[in-house]
């Protein structure tokens, strides 16, 4: 299964990124500050990803959730490329008679088996490339 996006610049380091036909989102430098930057979107992905398994692993175990926050940071490598070398996730799982094991065996089958934004942190990437020929 292929997942598309596109990416187009606007001004500045001010991106416009789309994914398939979903809305447009603003990239930007941590100076620009017009939106995210392309790291925090890693962390946001993950965050989501990793969030959307433990809501529907919970739900299928019928745990009495009713809210679920996620705080996420990572920590970057100070020469490039600035990679993330440490990522500290904190799910906060609100609800009625939540079992404290049933929260860490849905975040642990989260990060060992389900959550794709995780596994891809460390993709093997092809790159292509066109020039195109603006005219005089």
């Amino acid at each position: 299964m292929a997942v598309q996006a596109k990416l187009n610049w606007t001004d500045g380091f001010q991106f416009v990124a789309r994914a398939e036909n979903g809305p447009g989102i603003v990239l930007d430098s941590s100076d620009g500050g017009s939106g995210p930057t392309p790291m925090q979107m890693v962390l946001m992905g993950v965050a989501g990803c990793t969030a959307m398994d433990v809501v529907s692993i919970l739900k299928k175990k019928r745990a009495s959730i009713t809210d679920l926050h996620v705080n996420i940071s990572g920590d970057q490598a100070e020469e490039h490329p600035k990679r993330y070398t440490h990522i500290n996730i904190e799910f906060v799982v609100h609800g009625r008679g939540v079992k404290p094991q049933v929260v860490e065996r849905s975040i642990e089958l989260s990060v060992t088996k389900y959550c794709s934004a995780m596994a891809s942190v460390n993709a093997n990437v092809e790159h292509t490339y066109r020039i195109v020929e603006d005219e005089a």
